[in-house]
């Protein structure tokens, strides 16, 4: 499966959380804006990215530093939880390192094999009339008018 390419990146601030922001085109900037977005920081990548390239290539020019040399901690820190969340699994179990072997599951103890005079015992109930009386209650029963 391919994943899909973005040609415009940044970040917003929406009900005061700092998040990654993906688009094809500028004009996602007035739909974020309508959507009561602020502080929002978008640009034009060179070329179309994945989200985690474009992760990637925000945090290698640094993106969250302004002109001043200061970082914006939550854009940063926004940024790397999106990259985070887009890493591989594999390349995430790598990070973290090998945990410990799983534990094999307890077997459950086999359930006995049921016996035939079990199963009759289910499958066919005991009757308390006998085959005369029933054929005389059914002898007694009206046809049905059709």
């Amino acid at each position: 499966m391919t994943e899909k390419l973005f040609t415009h990146a940044g970040t917003s601030r929406l009900n005061g959380v700092v998040k990654a922001r993906f688009a094809n085109d500028a004009l996602r900037v007035k739909v974020l804006a309508k959507n009561d977005h602020t502080d929002i920081d978008i640009i034009e990548l060179k070329e179309p990215l994945t989200k985690a390239a474009a992760v990637e290539f925000l945090l290698s020019i640094q993106f969250a530093t302004n002109d001043a040399g200061e970082v914006d901690a939550e854009k940063q820190t926004a940024l790397e939880e999106a990259l985070e969340s887009r890493t591989p699994q594999a390349a995430k179990k790598e990070q973290k390192g090998n945990k410990e072997a799983k534990k094999p599951k307890k077997e459950k103890p086999a359930a006995a094999a049921p016996t035939l005079a079990a199963i009759r015992a289910k499958a066919v109930p005991k009757s308390t009339k006998s085959k005369a009386a029933i054929e005389a209650e059914l002898a007694d029963l009206e046809d049905a008018p059709f």
